[in-house]
């Protein structure tokens, strides 16, 4: 594969806005110094165990552990413990500064709980009203929605204004901002997943823009089931061609994603691979 070519054509898709960078947890992976915030499924998993004592034999299973925890202690101590543990800022890593400066893309996914890539939007001095966002929300037939939709100020909006952005930022399992909530325990993916094959928990403005849009995957791992089909569905009706940067081997399932997904794996470290975009 000529990496520089590939390189080259997502440069020029993103000068387009025809490319949606899609960000997983792994792009605090470069941070120096250490992260302040849980940075995969396993580490959240461990960290809840360690705030509330859980089973050991669920202990590494992020969703199983959320459940337990919500089950034997109320949604509010799994919601506060969530909140305690993604309180302090994470650090603001070369993706979440290269998106935020980039050439308003009309959609970025961010997969992750954190708070970053909102602040690395606004020390870009980005203008609030330009971009917003789409929250994911927890056990939404009960409250009623899927997701809330906040402006880049942090104030709620309805779905006119969401139209009118520049930039949607779409956090399909909730987070930290403007308020914490979090799509994490099983009941909460049940009640997704059993929907998501016919796109309904996924907003109506998001499956406008990703019509004919090539997706970019950033610090993302494709070995869990969770993160293939939400990366399946979010990116389902859209171009025929998608990357990701991955350094190294993939699993066997991660390797059936990509070639079933049309995705070209670009294979290197992922600060070397923004230092290319950037260029």
């Amino acid at each position: 594969m000529d990496l520089s070519a590939e390189f080259a054509k997502i440069r020029a898709g993103l000068g387009e806005r025809r490319v949606v960078p899609y960000l997983g947890s792994g792009v605090f992976e470069p941070a120096l110094g250490g992260c302040s915030v849980p940075i995969s499924r396993p580490e959240l998993a461990a960290a809840l165990a360690a705030v509330v004592p859980v089973p050991g034999r669920i202990r590494g299973q992020l969703s199983t552990v959320a459940q337990y925890i919500e089950g034997k202690r109320h949604r509010k101590t799994l919601n506060g413990a969530l909140a305690s543990l993604f309180a302090e800022p994470a650090p603001l890593t070369p993706a979440h500064r290269w998106v935020a400066g980039l050439p308003p893309p009309p959609l970025v996914v961010d997969t992750w709980y954190d708070d970053a890539l909102a602040r690395a939007l606004a020390a870009a001095a980005r203008p609030p009203e330009s971009w917003c966002m789409m929250v994911g929300q927890s056990h939404p037939q009960t409250l009623g929605h899927w997701v809330k939709s906040y402006s880049g100020a942090g104030k709620p909006i309805a779905e006119k204004e969401v139209a009118l952005a520049q930039t949607i930022v779409y956090k399909p399992f909730g987070g930290m901002v403007p308020e914490p909530g979090f799509v994490i325990s099983d009941s909460d993916l049940v009640e997704v997943l059993t929907e998501i094959d016919i796109q309904t928990p996924i907003p109506q403005a998001i499956q406008d823009r990703r019509g004919g849009r090539h997706f970019l995957f950033l610090g993302c791992r494709f070995d869990d089931e969770v993160a293939r089909t939400f990366a399946r569905q979010i990116s389902k009706r859209s171009s025929d061609r998608h990357w990701a940067v991955i350094e190294g081997g993939l699993s066997r399932n991660e390797a059936r994603f990509v070639e079933e997904g049309g995705i070209v794996v670009l294979d290197l470290p992922l600060v070397e691979a923004i230092g290319r975009l950037a260029c």
